[in-house]
Protein backbone atom coordinates (compact mmCIF):
# COMPACT_ATOMS: atom_id res chain seq x y z
CA UNK A 1 0.00 0.00 0.00
CA UNK A 2 1.05 3.61 -0.48
CA UNK A 3 2.48 5.68 2.16
CA UNK A 4 2.51 8.89 2.55
CA UNK A 5 4.73 10.45 5.06
CA UNK A 6 4.01 13.34 7.43
CA UNK A 7 4.09 16.50 6.49
CA UNK A 8 3.22 20.21 7.52
CA UNK A 9 -0.26 21.37 6.53
CA UNK A 10 -0.25 22.69 2.77
CA UNK A 11 2.60 20.06 2.00
CA UNK A 12 1.99 16.11 1.01
CA UNK A 13 4.31 13.84 0.52
CA UNK A 14 4.13 9.81 -0.45
CA UNK A 15 5.45 7.03 -2.85
CA UNK A 16 3.63 5.55 -5.59
CA UNK A 17 3.79 1.99 -5.13
CA UNK A 18 4.69 -0.70 -6.71
CA UNK A 19 7.46 1.31 -8.02
CA UNK A 20 7.27 1.28 -11.64
CA UNK A 21 9.47 3.25 -13.94
CA UNK A 22 7.73 3.04 -17.37
CA UNK A 23 4.38 3.48 -15.08
CA UNK A 24 5.86 6.38 -13.37
CA UNK A 25 6.74 7.87 -17.05
CA UNK A 26 2.92 7.50 -18.36
CA UNK A 27 1.64 9.05 -15.06
CA UNK A 28 4.36 12.49 -15.62
CA UNK A 29 3.93 12.28 -19.52
CA UNK A 30 6.70 13.76 -21.74
CA UNK A 31 8.24 16.65 -20.53
CA UNK A 32 6.32 16.12 -17.19
CA UNK A 33 3.55 17.93 -19.33
CA UNK A 34 0.55 16.28 -17.07
CA UNK A 35 2.11 17.22 -13.47
CA UNK A 36 2.37 20.73 -15.25
CA UNK A 37 -1.13 20.54 -16.24
CA UNK A 38 -2.30 19.54 -12.85
CA UNK A 39 0.35 22.30 -10.75
CA UNK A 40 -1.73 25.18 -12.91
CA UNK A 41 -5.47 23.92 -12.45
CA UNK A 42 -5.08 23.13 -8.94
CA UNK A 43 -2.09 25.66 -7.99
CA UNK A 44 0.05 23.30 -6.39
CA UNK A 45 3.74 23.10 -7.44
CA UNK A 46 4.40 18.79 -7.53
CA UNK A 47 8.15 17.44 -6.93
CA UNK A 48 9.21 13.94 -7.56
CA UNK A 49 12.27 12.05 -7.50
CA UNK A 50 11.39 8.47 -8.44
CA UNK A 51 8.38 7.41 -6.82
CA UNK A 52 8.18 9.55 -3.93
CA UNK A 53 5.93 13.00 -4.92
CA UNK A 54 5.98 16.37 -2.58
CA UNK A 55 2.74 18.17 -3.14
CA UNK A 56 3.13 21.77 -1.91
CA UNK A 57 -0.08 24.31 -1.89
CA UNK A 58 -3.94 24.80 -0.52
CA UNK A 59 -5.71 21.60 -2.77
CA UNK A 60 -2.10 19.46 -1.99
CA UNK A 61 -4.77 16.25 -0.46
CA UNK A 62 -6.57 16.80 -3.69
CA UNK A 63 -3.54 16.46 -6.09
CA UNK A 64 -2.67 13.38 -4.32
CA UNK A 65 -5.97 11.88 -4.24
CA UNK A 66 -5.97 12.40 -8.51
CA UNK A 67 -2.08 11.15 -8.71
CA UNK A 68 -2.89 8.39 -7.02
CA UNK A 69 -6.15 7.85 -9.43
CA UNK A 70 -4.29 7.98 -12.26
CA UNK A 71 -1.42 5.49 -11.18
CA UNK A 72 -3.92 3.04 -11.21
CA UNK A 73 -4.80 3.69 -14.36
CA UNK A 74 -1.62 3.36 -15.90
CA UNK A 75 -1.76 -0.45 -15.59
CA UNK A 76 -4.25 -0.60 -18.13
CA UNK A 77 -4.35 2.82 -20.48
CA UNK A 78 -2.16 5.82 -21.50
CA UNK A 79 -2.92 9.03 -18.93
CA UNK A 80 -2.35 11.87 -21.88
CA UNK A 81 -3.25 15.33 -20.69
CA UNK A 82 -7.27 14.83 -22.18
CA UNK A 83 -7.43 11.87 -19.31
CA UNK A 84 -5.82 14.24 -17.05
CA UNK A 85 -8.28 17.24 -17.74
CA UNK A 86 -11.52 14.70 -17.86
CA UNK A 87 -10.00 13.38 -13.95
CA UNK A 88 -9.52 17.11 -12.88
CA UNK A 89 -13.13 17.57 -14.12
CA UNK A 90 -14.45 15.10 -12.27
CA UNK A 91 -13.02 16.34 -8.98
CA UNK A 92 -13.76 20.15 -9.49
CA UNK A 93 -17.32 18.71 -9.49
CA UNK A 94 -16.67 17.29 -5.96
CA UNK A 95 -16.32 13.75 -6.31
CA UNK A 96 -14.01 11.27 -7.85
CA UNK A 97 -14.58 9.85 -11.12
CA UNK A 98 -16.03 6.35 -11.70
CA UNK A 99 -16.68 3.75 -13.88
CA UNK A 100 -20.33 5.15 -14.97
CA UNK A 101 -17.98 7.84 -15.85
CA UNK A 102 -16.24 5.44 -18.44
CA UNK A 103 -19.51 4.66 -20.64
CA UNK A 104 -18.46 3.58 -24.17
CA UNK A 105 -19.68 3.51 -27.73
CA UNK A 106 -18.03 0.19 -29.49
CA UNK A 107 -16.76 0.99 -32.81
CA UNK A 108 -14.65 -1.38 -35.57
CA UNK A 109 -11.59 0.13 -34.38
CA UNK A 110 -12.31 -0.15 -30.34
CA UNK A 111 -14.05 1.87 -27.99
CA UNK A 112 -14.97 5.87 -27.92
CA UNK A 113 -15.11 6.92 -24.47
CA UNK A 114 -18.03 9.45 -23.42
CA UNK A 115 -16.99 10.63 -19.79
CA UNK A 116 -18.50 13.44 -17.47
CA UNK A 117 -22.54 14.23 -16.15
CA UNK A 118 -23.19 15.32 -19.95
CA UNK A 119 -21.66 13.17 -21.77
CA UNK A 120 -23.18 10.31 -20.09
CA UNK A 121 -26.67 12.10 -20.81
CA UNK A 122 -25.73 12.53 -24.09
CA UNK A 123 -25.31 9.09 -24.78
CA UNK A 124 -28.22 8.02 -22.96
CA UNK A 125 -30.27 10.64 -24.76
CA UNK A 126 -29.55 8.98 -28.23
CA UNK A 127 -29.53 5.81 -26.97
CA UNK A 128 -33.33 6.28 -25.87
CA UNK A 129 -35.08 8.85 -28.09
CA UNK A 130 -35.51 9.48 -31.63
CA UNK A 131 -34.64 12.90 -31.70
CA UNK A 132 -31.68 14.28 -29.10
CA UNK A 133 -29.99 17.80 -29.68
CA UNK A 134 -26.90 18.67 -28.39
CA UNK A 135 -26.25 21.93 -27.85
CA UNK A 136 -22.73 23.47 -26.51
CA UNK A 137 -19.22 24.99 -27.49
CA UNK A 138 -16.73 23.68 -29.45
CA UNK A 139 -14.67 20.67 -28.33
CA UNK A 140 -17.04 18.80 -25.85
CA UNK A 141 -17.73 15.85 -28.10
CA UNK A 142 -21.02 16.42 -29.42
CA UNK A 143 -20.87 15.08 -33.01
CA UNK A 144 -17.75 13.05 -31.97
CA UNK A 145 -19.88 10.92 -29.99
CA UNK A 146 -22.95 10.92 -32.31
CA UNK A 147 -21.11 9.80 -35.41
CA UNK A 148 -19.22 6.93 -32.51
CA UNK A 149 -23.49 6.08 -31.99
CA UNK A 150 -24.23 5.67 -35.79
CA UNK A 151 -21.50 3.61 -36.30
CA UNK A 152 -22.08 1.30 -33.47
CA UNK A 153 -25.97 1.45 -34.30
CA UNK A 154 -25.06 0.34 -38.83
CA UNK A 155 -22.19 -2.36 -36.95
CA UNK A 156 -25.15 -3.88 -34.91
CA UNK A 157 -27.62 -3.67 -37.57
CA UNK A 158 -30.08 -1.41 -35.74
CA UNK A 159 -30.36 0.95 -38.98
CA UNK A 160 -29.48 0.28 -42.76
CA UNK A 161 -27.63 3.65 -43.16
CA UNK A 162 -25.95 6.90 -42.07
CA UNK A 163 -26.95 10.22 -43.01
CA UNK A 164 -24.96 12.61 -42.42
CA UNK A 165 -25.49 16.41 -42.74
CA UNK A 166 -24.24 19.97 -43.02
CA UNK A 167 -25.23 23.01 -43.94
CA UNK A 168 -22.67 25.03 -45.98
CA UNK A 169 -23.94 28.76 -45.04
CA UNK A 170 -19.72 29.01 -44.30
CA UNK A 171 -19.66 30.45 -47.78
CA UNK A 172 -22.95 32.60 -47.40
CA UNK A 173 -24.68 29.60 -49.76
CA UNK A 174 -23.11 31.21 -52.53
CA UNK A 175 -20.99 28.62 -53.95
CA UNK A 176 -20.73 29.16 -57.26
CA UNK A 177 -16.84 30.03 -57.47
CA UNK A 178 -15.74 27.23 -56.17
CA UNK A 179 -14.32 24.82 -58.33
CA UNK A 180 -16.36 21.38 -59.08
CA UNK A 181 -20.04 19.79 -58.86
CA UNK A 182 -22.18 20.78 -55.94
CA UNK A 183 -20.55 17.69 -53.89
CA UNK A 184 -17.43 18.60 -54.39
CA UNK A 185 -17.97 22.52 -53.37
CA UNK A 186 -19.54 21.45 -49.93
CA UNK A 187 -16.39 18.87 -49.07
CA UNK A 188 -14.64 21.10 -47.40
CA UNK A 189 -17.59 21.56 -44.55
CA UNK A 190 -18.22 17.88 -44.24
CA UNK A 191 -14.60 17.24 -43.89
CA UNK A 192 -15.14 17.42 -40.06
CA UNK A 193 -17.69 14.33 -40.60
CA UNK A 194 -14.99 12.43 -42.99
CA UNK A 195 -12.70 12.62 -40.34
CA UNK A 196 -14.71 11.16 -37.55
CA UNK A 197 -15.94 8.00 -40.27
CA UNK A 198 -12.21 7.25 -40.91
CA UNK A 199 -11.22 7.20 -37.68
CA UNK A 200 -13.80 5.38 -36.31
CA UNK A 201 -13.97 2.74 -39.44
CA UNK A 202 -11.08 2.59 -41.34
CA UNK A 203 -10.49 4.60 -44.99
CA UNK A 204 -11.24 1.35 -46.96
CA UNK A 205 -14.73 -0.03 -45.05
CA UNK A 206 -15.79 3.96 -45.28
CA UNK A 207 -15.16 4.29 -48.90
CA UNK A 208 -16.85 1.25 -49.75
CA UNK A 209 -20.14 2.12 -47.40
CA UNK A 210 -19.94 5.48 -49.05
CA UNK A 211 -20.06 3.48 -52.95
CA UNK A 212 -23.04 1.82 -52.00
CA UNK A 213 -25.02 4.52 -50.32
CA UNK A 214 -24.98 2.91 -46.81
CA UNK A 215 -23.38 6.17 -45.73
CA UNK A 216 -23.82 9.73 -46.70
CA UNK A 217 -22.54 12.90 -46.32
CA UNK A 218 -25.07 15.60 -47.62
CA UNK A 219 -25.12 19.37 -47.36
CA UNK A 220 -29.03 20.35 -46.01
CA UNK A 221 -30.41 21.31 -49.29
CA UNK A 222 -30.19 17.50 -50.26
CA UNK A 223 -32.58 16.68 -47.87
CA UNK A 224 -35.47 18.73 -49.37
CA UNK A 225 -38.63 16.21 -50.51
CA UNK A 226 -36.73 13.00 -48.91
CA UNK A 227 -38.94 10.65 -46.28
CA UNK A 228 -35.22 9.00 -44.69
CA UNK A 229 -36.05 5.19 -43.11
CA UNK A 230 -34.25 2.74 -40.82
CA UNK A 231 -31.35 5.78 -40.87
CA UNK A 232 -29.26 7.25 -38.40
CA UNK A 233 -29.11 11.00 -39.58
CA UNK A 234 -26.68 13.81 -38.15
CA UNK A 235 -27.30 17.40 -38.63
CA UNK A 236 -23.55 18.60 -37.61
CA UNK A 237 -23.53 22.79 -36.81
CA UNK A 238 -27.53 23.08 -36.92
CA UNK A 239 -26.55 26.67 -35.69
CA UNK A 240 -26.25 27.46 -38.92
CA UNK A 241 -29.59 26.48 -40.21
CA UNK A 242 -32.61 28.79 -40.58
CA UNK A 243 -36.12 28.21 -38.93
CA UNK A 244 -37.59 26.78 -42.32
CA UNK A 245 -34.75 24.34 -42.61
CA UNK A 246 -34.77 23.06 -39.13
CA UNK A 247 -38.50 22.29 -39.86
CA UNK A 248 -37.21 20.68 -43.20
CA UNK A 249 -34.77 18.28 -41.64
CA UNK A 250 -36.93 17.22 -38.48
CA UNK A 251 -40.00 16.36 -41.33
CA UNK A 252 -37.61 13.64 -43.21
CA UNK A 253 -37.15 11.71 -40.13
CA UNK A 254 -38.82 8.57 -41.19
CA UNK A 255 -39.70 5.01 -39.50
CA UNK A 256 -37.16 2.84 -37.79
CA UNK A 257 -34.85 6.27 -37.96
CA UNK A 258 -33.03 7.73 -35.19
CA UNK A 259 -31.87 11.37 -35.50
CA UNK A 260 -29.50 13.65 -33.68
CA UNK A 261 -28.92 17.01 -34.18
CA UNK A 262 -25.37 18.90 -33.02
CA UNK A 263 -24.47 22.60 -32.59
CA UNK A 264 -23.43 26.15 -30.82
CA UNK A 265 -25.85 28.58 -30.46
CA UNK A 266 -23.41 31.21 -29.93
CA UNK A 267 -21.36 31.12 -33.50
CA UNK A 268 -24.12 31.12 -35.89
CA UNK A 269 -22.73 32.13 -39.36
CA UNK A 270 -25.92 33.33 -40.78
CA UNK A 271 -26.73 36.51 -42.37
CA UNK A 272 -27.53 39.55 -39.76
CA UNK A 273 -31.27 39.87 -39.24
CA UNK A 274 -31.77 35.40 -39.57
CA UNK A 275 -32.88 33.49 -36.60
CA UNK A 276 -30.97 30.46 -36.06
CA UNK A 277 -33.15 27.60 -36.13
CA UNK A 278 -31.10 25.41 -33.38
CA UNK A 279 -32.23 28.72 -30.81
CA UNK A 280 -35.82 28.58 -32.13
CA UNK A 281 -36.33 24.75 -32.07
CA UNK A 282 -35.23 24.75 -28.18
CA UNK A 283 -38.32 27.22 -27.17
CA UNK A 284 -40.33 24.90 -29.58
CA UNK A 285 -39.79 20.70 -28.70
CA UNK A 286 -38.71 21.51 -25.24
CA UNK A 287 -40.97 18.74 -23.45
CA UNK A 288 -42.39 17.23 -26.59
CA UNK A 289 -42.53 12.96 -26.23
CA UNK A 290 -39.08 11.14 -27.73
CA UNK A 291 -37.19 14.51 -28.19
CA UNK A 292 -34.13 15.35 -26.07
CA UNK A 293 -31.85 17.98 -25.37
CA UNK A 294 -28.33 17.70 -23.43
CA UNK A 295 -27.08 21.19 -22.99
CA UNK A 296 -22.58 21.61 -22.91
CA UNK A 297 -21.16 24.22 -21.12
CA UNK A 298 -17.53 25.35 -20.82
CA UNK A 299 -16.85 22.62 -18.19
CA UNK A 300 -17.10 19.87 -20.91
CA UNK A 301 -14.63 20.96 -23.04
CA UNK A 302 -12.68 18.11 -24.10
CA UNK A 303 -9.50 20.07 -26.13
CA UNK A 304 -6.21 21.87 -24.87
CA UNK A 305 -7.31 23.48 -21.52
CA UNK A 306 -6.72 26.93 -23.16
CA UNK A 307 -10.03 26.02 -24.97
CA UNK A 308 -12.00 25.74 -22.03
CA UNK A 309 -10.69 29.07 -20.83
CA UNK A 310 -11.39 30.61 -23.79
CA UNK A 311 -14.86 29.37 -23.98
CA UNK A 312 -15.48 30.64 -20.50
CA UNK A 313 -14.02 34.13 -21.24
CA UNK A 314 -16.43 34.51 -23.91
CA UNK A 315 -19.34 33.11 -21.96
CA UNK A 316 -18.85 35.58 -18.97
CA UNK A 317 -18.70 38.69 -21.28
CA UNK A 318 -21.70 37.14 -23.10
CA UNK A 319 -23.58 37.23 -19.64
CA UNK A 320 -22.47 40.81 -18.82
CA UNK A 321 -23.76 41.94 -21.90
Amino acid sequence: MASTAPAREGTREFDLVPSDNTRLANLCGPLDENLRLIETRLEVRIQRRGDTFRVTGAQAPRAEELLRELYEQTLTEEVTPERVHLALRAHEAGRAPTPADEQSVRVPRGGIRARGTHQREYLDHIHKSDLTFGIGPAGTGKTYLAVACAVEALQADRVRRLVLVRPAVEAGERLGFLPGDLTQKVDPYLRPMYDALYEMMGFDRVSRFMERNVIEVAPLAFMRGRSLNDAFIILDEAQNTTVEQMKMFLTRIGFGSKAVVTGDVTQTDLPQGRQSGLSHVINILRGVEGVAFTFFDAHDVVRHPLVQRIVKAYEAREGSQ
